[in-house]
């Protein structure tokens, strides 16, 4: 297949929400059982050094090795059903409405949206369908018997995130030279150089001298807002946002049924 068409690459953490991705679920985590109290109160504190800070190669590799200890064990489903359940109480006022915008208008203009994260799947996809992009690269765990290993399957890092878009410009069709991405981080540097049109956003220092030097634009989002207060079904986003608001609450009530079944009181007879 030829390249006949264009897309629109968006870092996740910092580029479309203002915190990290991951991290953020550090509380449904624990109500699921899933992190004690000092993981918590650990992973509070790492998402407040991201947020300050950003997150260089060694932080991030750091990162990545605290996350997938973490997660070793844990049971896949509860993790699905956990980011399910929350996922607009915690992610929705985290959005950049500048990172809105422009999707809508890349998507206004024919192009595929495409969310490059070195999150997980079982975060990332969610967050992708709730902002209704067209496809998304992630981290992938192993996972045996419905648990994860601890292993990584493929780490979207670097440049392996460069590389795991070209093998979806090959697979789609998109000419690469004509396309755009958007990152925060040094790190990103691969897959901003793997487009025609490279934006920094809220650039760490590191990628802001190589934006300069390289004569990128640079952004900067500064204001989440929650996408519920623009549910304008006429976009794409809007209509995807509509969607997970109602499976959300769906989700919540349903375990609140459930709960409530759980705990009650037997009659007498």
């Amino acid at each position: 297949m030829s390249p006949t068409r264009s897309a629109a690459f968006f870092d996740l953490d910092k580029t479309i929400i203002a915190k990290s991705s991951t991290l953020a679920f550090s509380k449904p985590f624990f109500q699921g059982g899933l992190l004690s109290r000092r993981a918590v109160l650990r992973s509070a504190y790492a998402n407040f050094m991201f947020a300050l800070n950003g997150a260089d190669h060694d932080k991030l590799e750091k990162m990545r090795a605290y996350l997938t200890q973490m997660v070793t064990g844990w049971d896949v489903e509860v993790v699905r059903q956990s980011v399910a359940e929350t996922l607009h109480s915690i992610i929705d006022p985290l959005v950049y409405e500048e990172a809105v915008d422009l999707i809508e208008e890349h998507q206004a203009a024919g192009r595929d949206v495409v969310i490059v994260s070195a999150s997980g799947t079982e975060v990332v996809e969610p967050i992708g369908e709730m902002l209704g992009v067209d496809h998304v690269i992630a981290t992938t765990l192993y996972v045996e018997n419905g648990r994860y290993t601890g292993d990584v399957d493929f780490y979207a890092y670097g440049p392996n995130k460069a590389v795991a878009m070209e093998q979806l410009a090959a697979e789609r069709g998109y000419d690469l030279t004509a396309s755009y991405a958007y990152s925060d981080s040094e790190t990103d540097a691969p897959m901003l150089q793997a487009v025609g049109h490279p934006y920094a956003v809220n650039p760490d220092k590191a990628l802001r001298r190589i934006a300069e030097e390289n004569g990128w634009p640079i952004l900067a989002f500064r204001r989440p807002v929650a996408l519920r207060r623009r549910l304008g079904l006429h976009t794409k986003v809007g209509k995807a946002a509509a969607v997970t608001v109602v499976a959300s609450a769906v989700g919540a009530i349903t375990v609140a049924l459930v709960s409530r079944r759980k705990h009650r009181v037997p009659a007498r007879l």
